[in-house]
């Protein structure tokens, strides 16, 4: 994406505000004018005085274009600060809301600091870049617009030492942004790397501190810190010497406007007010001229940002929803997963030609060792990912049919990492059901013996979780994401290793509660204990990808299979107690 596409990207994005954006064009328009105005009459004041004429009149004007400037530049800056700051907020929650829909795909790939390095620094240069062009930068070129033309019809000669000016100022930016683009596109890279470390850091602190990784991860930091200067530095120092250059040409032009100045003075050419004019011509020049290089600088550096910004904010869903998709209906829970293939891109991983059926009501075990396409399965059927062939229907509609929003409004999960978020209890659980009552809280949680620990927090309910549930235990998050589920009611059921973080008595007590959830729910379990499977409908022992075994669990065991020699083995163990099977 080219630099001023990217900056005119940048404006495109007043969307709503762009009636307030087109008065502040005017207004901008307006006080160019009445600044314009300023030098002229300064002029006229010092020819009347010169040759005692009255002056008060031209005196009163000034003054009425002055407190006309004035008020006109409080209209731009309040109304300009608005702006920015709103855009701002309503651009961060556009990027939120699109980061948030792309599919799994995308964010296995991502890295979350990166992304919200990405997106503050985007919004920051939006919010900076809104703000210069309505406050300051409008004005300015429209300054420039309409001085340099009058300056020249007033006095060609000396006009044309102010376009010579303009020229000097405008090659050596064209030079700098040439030499730095690169540059600066490589800094940003690194500001990016070094918020998605930060974040990495920092959101497995644990990790960090118990393998005495702090000098390792610190030194780490300081090597990309390091690029990140070896980067930037060169950028700095070529705007640096712009800046000493540009001010020596406004040096140079003042003193030869003075020079030229005083020579046709005494040619009769000019008077000493339009000098006095010529000389407030260049300081408005190069005052505007210089708000517009570093404008020009800051710009350089911020399309870096911004292009990683939009570049983000391009990227397309790979599941893509049917303009006017209805909405999943949900009658029985019948679930068919018809010749299903799906292959990761670059990998031999997936899943291959998977065809079962999942009656309402039945409970179906998937199990396979680490990497046979158990989670892929269930990710498919939440769609998460499309298949590359095959089909997956629920009561008969195919999924891609559907919208997504109902796909997973229909869907109940209790996942292996409970995926709590830093919010009181009663937060985490209402996301089940928003809506759902004190009592009805209480009720999931004390299904899912959860009531009781949540009782002897100081803070009950209105505790707060932690980042990630991290201040609570294992167990206590995986109660809790169970207590979720079944507030949210949902017809069809998915328990990812739902109890693996539960000891044998509370399991066999949640077993219980998870039991009454799961009747008349469609469900799908992917567990390695015994206690969780051996009760299903239906087993799918999966591999390398492929269903090779199905059917009950006495069945499979009975018939000697890869399914009954991991029990043998011991991956499984069968340990029969009061009548009942429990894990090993």
């Amino acid at each position: 994406m080219s630099f001023f596409r990217v900056y005119w990207r940048t404006i495109g994005l007043v969307g709503p505000d762009r009636p307030l954006a087109i008065g502040l064009a005017v207004a901008s328009v307006v006080l160019a004018g009445l600044q314009f105005a300023e030098p002229v009459l300064f002029g006229r004041v010092v020819d009347a005085l010169s040759k005692d004429r009255p002056a008060l009149a031209l005196v009163a004007l000034w003054a009425g274009f002055g407190f006309a400037a004035i008020a006109a530049n409080i209209f731009v800056a309040m109304y300009a600060d608005r702006m920015a700051h709103r855009r701002r907020l309503a651009v961060m929650k556009m990027f939120f809301e699109h980061v948030v829909e792309l599919p799994a795909a995308f964010h296995s790939e991502a890295q979350s600091g990166r992304l919200i390095g990405i997106m503050l620094r985007g919004t920051d240069r939006l919010f900076s870049i809104l703000l210069s062009v309505f406050r300051e930068h409008l004005t300015a070129v429209l300054m420039l617009v309409v001085m340099l033309p009058v300056s020249v019809w007033i006095n060609w000669k000396m006009g044309l030492l102010l376009v010579g000016l303009m020229v000097v100022y405008t090659s050596l930016s064209a030079i700098v942004v040439r030499k730095t683009r690169r540059g600066q596109e490589v800094a940003e890279g690194y500001h990016s790397e070094l918020s998605g470390r930060v974040v990495d850091v920092i959101g497995n602190i644990g990790v960090v501190q118990s393998f005495v990784r702090l000098k390792d991860e610190t030194r780490a930091l300081q090597a990309v810190m390091s690029k990140l200067m070896a980067a930037q530095f060169p950028v700095l120092t070529w705007w640096a010497v712009t800046t000493v250059l540009t001010r020596a040409a406004a040096t140079v032009t003042i003193v030869s406007l003075f020079g030229l100045g005083a020579a046709l003075h005494d040619k009769g050419e000019i008077s000493v007010g339009e000098i006095v004019s010529f000389v407030g011509f260049a300081g408005l020049l190069i005052g505007r001229l210089d708000q517009l290089t570093y404008f020009l600088a800051d710009l350089v550096k911020e399309a870096a940002a911004m292009r990683q910004f939009f570049d983000v904010l391009d990227q397309r869903s790979t599941l893509p929803e049917k303009p006017g998709a209805p909405a999943l209906a949900v009658a029985a829970g019948r679930v068919v997963f018809e010749d299903v293939s799906f292959r990761y891109p670059n990998a031999s991983a997936g899943i291959f030609d998977v065809s079962f059926v999942a009656e309402p009501g039945q409970t179906v075990a998937i199990v396979g060792p680490t990497g046979s396409g158990k989670s892929t399965t269930i990710a498919l059927l939440q769609r998460a990912r499309d298949p590359d062939a095959g089909r997956i229907t629920i009561d008969g509609q195919d999924l891609r049919d559907v919208s997504l929003d109902s796909i997973r409004q229909a869907i109940g999960v209790v996942f292996q990492d409970p995926g709590l978020f830093d919010r009181s209890i009663a937060e985490n659980l209402r996301i089940g059901k928003p809506d759902a009552t004190e009592d009805e809280v209480r009720d999931a949680a004390r299904l899912a013996e959860a009531d009781g620990f949540v009782a002897e927090k100081r803070g009950g309910y209105d505790t707060r979780a932690g980042e990630r549930g991290r201040a609570l235990s294992g167990g206590e998050r995986q109660r809790l994401a169970i207590a979720r589920a079944i507030l949210k009611n949902a017809p069809i059921l998915i328990l990812d290793e739902a109890t693996s973080a539960l000891d044998t008595e509370t399991e066999a007590r949640i077993k219980i509660a998870l039991d009454r959830l799961s009747q008349g729910r469609t469900t799908f379990v992917i567990a390695h204990r015994l206690s969780t499977v051996r009760s299903a409908d239906q087993i799918l022992f999966m591999e390398a990808g492929r269903i090779v075994e199905r059917g009950r669990f006495e069945d499979l065991v009975r018939r000697g299979g890869r399914f009954a020699a991991l029990v043998e083995a011991g991956t499984f163990t069968v340990e029969e107690k009061n009548g009942e099977i429990s894990p090993g």
